[in-house]
């Protein structure tokens, strides 16, 4: 097989053995040297090698998400995409838009939606107003967090819900305050009580939809993916035929490292598949669980109760006992663990689990880590652990957490410096759709703590933000982490694999942040084959 030659190129390989080369020899997926460019097309260009010109452009280890739900990125393409919604009246006008081509009886699923970006004051719609705008079928709208939903009656009728329904532990059906009755919103786990008569999308579908996904966030420049879809996929079999197909059959999309629920465990074993089972293209990846919930419906685990909400300390979504059998299970099974965890109780629990674990062959993993006491701070910087954290969470948060939270415990919010300096290994992901998979928007966040659009402003709890380099670091070298695959991936090192991402400006030189919103990503090369070229 011929050699590549990306030549010509300002490139950052984050090996602090070699930080900056011109121009990289790729042979056969993998690096193979790297130099000036006098120096490699004197060695290797009279071979027979194809000569790619970088012109002059700024080139980085390919990026890598390390969490987040392409399955959620495909249903955002096939159904209502309520992300950005500002108001009530928009939302529910979106939604009236969308009935008129259901057909009666036939479900309208929608998702993204998030209160929190309502600008005229609104609040969420109630049962009524749902009923209102979609009379004839039933709806369900997943919260940008998959963690809240809203429905209307006809949701309520196919379930046939009745007051003494039992409701899933760790779920809700929130009641009418006046009326007693449900007020269309569900909590967490409840919502299974609705989609258990959703009828699944077609395979042909799912197999579009994800096709879409994975296309877009070739083009936004990511190389790998950690993503978690088998609840929505339709099962472990399911899931992993689709990404079978696509990437290795197709060869099309980044890397996919494929999180399984625990409810799959069982599934996996009898399939002979393990944590780190496929190939370089498609793998098995750890064991997802659930200590909690979200900050946005106060059902994340706290050890002090919601500023808020006096004497309501969140949701536990297991027992601690059952939690520690999970954990105890997965780690049997020889398979990574992986908690969401977001409240600082839930880390706690999550810790004194696996405190008590012999360690791994793999990481284990924190995703979100988004509240943390600084006395878990030390037991979470141990090298057998990862926090796996979401930049981008904290410009969509604020300001209203710090009403969930109080002023004092803010210290202690998406303290990601604190954590990297306190040897904490950490990992960058958007954990979309709930946010922009775009890897630069997470770069931005982890600068600045604002939002894009609020240029004056310092940043929310400015002490922690990072500098450049630690926040590309958290989307390369520390994706290539969170996997136990820092041999292979996150920097350009001879041996590794040839993904790279190519951008039109120098992140590292730019005079303000803000220049990152005008950066394209020019050339995304995964094996070192061109995937995506602007």
């Amino acid at each position: 097989m011929s050699k590549t030659i990306f030549t010509n190129g300002k490139i950052y390989t984050l090996d602090t053995n070699q930080p900056i080369v011109e121009t990289i020899v790729v042979n056969n997926g993998k690096i193979l040297d790297s130099g000036s460019t006098e120096d490699m097309i004197l060695q290797w260009g009279r071979q027979e090698s194809k000569i790619i010109d970088l012109q002059g452009k700024m080139v980085t280890p390919g990026m890598i998400d390390s969490h987040l739900h392409l399955s959620g990125v495909a249903f955002n393409i096939l159904d209502l995409d309520l992300v950005g919604v500002s108001s009530k009246g928009e939302m529910l006008y979106k939604i009236s838009e969308k009935a008129k081509v259901i057909p009666e009886g036939k479900w309208l699923i929608g998702m993204g939606w998030d209160e929190n970006l309502f600008t005229d004051g609104s609040t969420i719609p109630t049962i009524q107003e749902l009923n209102n705008a979609v009379p004839h079928c039933p709806i369900f709208l997943k919260r940008t967090c998959y963690h809240a939903f809203l429905v209307n009656s006809k949701a309520l009728e196919v379930c046939h819900y009745h007051p003494s329904m039992e409701v899933p532990k760790g779920g809700k059906i929130v009641l009418d305050p006046v009326t007693s009755k449900p007020s269309g919103l569900i909590l967490e786990s409840a919502s299974k009580l609705i989609t258990d008569h959703i009828p699944d999308k077609s395979y042909d579908e799912l197999k579009y939809g994800l096709e879409q996904a994975m296309r877009l966030t070739v083009e936004s420049g990511l190389t790998s993916v950690h993503t978690n879809d088998p609840l929505y996929f339709g099962g472990l079999d399911q899931t992993y035929k689709l990404y079978d197909e696509v990437i290795n059959d197709k060869q099309l999309g980044p890397r996919c490292n494929l999180l399984i629920d625990y409810v799959f465990l069982k599934n996996l074993q009898e399939r002979g598949m393990y944590t780190g089972f496929g190939n370089e293209r498609l793998q098995i990846g750890a064991i997802k669980m659930f200590a909690d919930g979200a900050f946005g419906r106060r059902t994340a685990l706290l050890s002090e109760s919601y500023h808020d909400a006096p004497g309501h300390y969140g949701e536990a979504m297991q027992e601690q006992a059952r939690l520690v059998e999970m954990c105890k299970e997965v780690r049997a099974s020889g398979m990574a663990i992986a908690v969401h965890t977001i409240g600082d109780q839930a880390l706690e629990n999550v810790l004194d689990v696996l405190d008590q674990l012999p360690k791994g062959k793999y990481r284990d993993r924190i995703i979100h880590a988004s509240l943390i006491r600084g006395e878990l701070i030390k037991r979470l910087a141990d090298p057998s652990r990862i926090a796996d954290i979401q930049p981008r969470f904290v410009v969509s948060d604020y300001p209203w957490i710090q009403e969930r939270l109080g002023e004092e415990r803010e210290k202690n919010l998406y303290a990601w410096r604190t954590l990297l300096s306190s040897g904490v290994i950490c990992a960058g992901g958007s954990d979309a759709p709930v946010e922009p998979f775009d890897p630069l928007l997470g770069v931005h966040a982890a600068l600045t703590r604002r939002l894009p659009s609020q240029s004056h402003h310092a940043g929310w709890n400015e002490i922690e933000k990072l500098s450049i380099s630690e926040a590309v670091k958290l989307f390369t070298i520390g994706g290539a982490y969170a996997t136990n695959e820092e041999h292979i991936k996150g920097t350009l090192t001879r041996g590794k694999l040839a993904d790279m991402t190519v951008f039109s400006h120098d992140l590292f030189t730019m005079e303000h942040p803000d220049e990152l919103l005008s950066t394209n990503v020019e050339m995304t090369i995964i094996d070192g084959e061109v995937s995506y070229i602007k």
